[in-house]
């Protein structure tokens, strides 16, 4: 019987955030086709993928699913996305939850600076 090879964690981390990418690709792509289920079956494996391996969430796809039931989100289809007093509101129509973003002003930041 052969051995098997063992592969070192850094090389599991980069293949595991290369499947999350493919994963969340595939995601948008069957979300824009109509397909929402499968498309939030393959939010789930990347989230599995990344909770197995330790490898965080890109932050461009995070903000694509709910925090709250795990369904890929498509703006105008199943969630309402707005701006709320500095603070972009996400409501997912499955779940009927809110997600808050706050809007970073960079415009703050530099007069702070040169105060």
């Amino acid at each position: 019987m052969a051995r098997r090879q063992r592969i070192d964690k850094k090389t599991q981390k980069t293949i595991a955030k290369r499947r999350i990418r493919k994963l969340f690709v595939l995601a948008e792509k069957n979300a824009l086709e109509g397909k929402l289920s499968l498309s939030s079956r393959y939010v789930e494996i990347a989230r599995h993928i990344s909770m197995k391996c330790l490898v965080p969430i890109p932050k461009e796809y995070k903000r694509r699913f709910c925090k709250h039931c795990y369904n890929y989100l498509l703006p105008h289809v199943n969630c309402r996305v707005r701006i709320h007093r500095g603070k972009i509101v996400i409501f997912c129509n499955n779940c009927k939850k809110y997600t808050r973003i706050p809007i970073k002003n960079k415009c703050e930041k530099s007069s702070a600076i040169l105060k």
